[in-house]
């Protein structure tokens, strides 16, 4: 599926979130950086630039609350049925566990 949105603008976006609610919650920068263990440094880079590590992107989210939507929001889609058929279809085939496309 293609995207309108690009990762530059998605990481901004996901600091500006971040910023946000670090706001909504009344914590000063060294209040997250403390809590998430999260040097203040990278934090401020975050929050100006939304360049970060994966790592440390969860743990800002861990503490802000919002990891379990995150984990959430990455899970596959299920499929939805049109007919009783299709569900025992399903249930016969197995899961990929590699992709054929390079």
């Amino acid at each position: 599926m293609m995207s309108l949105i690009t990762p530059a603008k998605s990481q901004k976006k996901l600091a500006i979130n971040a910023r946000a609610k670090r706001l909504q919650m009344d914590l000063t920068q060294e209040g997250l950086s403390k809590r998430s263990g999260v040097p203040l440094r990278t934090l401020r880079k975050f929050e100006q630039e939304g360049a970060i590590s994966l790592e440390s992107f969860l743990k800002i989210y861990m503490v802000l609350g919002g990891l379990d939507d995150i984990v959430k929001a990455s899970a596959p889609k299920e499929t939805a049925f049109l007919s009783i058929d299709e569900v025992l279809d399903t249930q016969n085939t197995k899961t990929r566990q590699r992709g054929t496309r390079k």
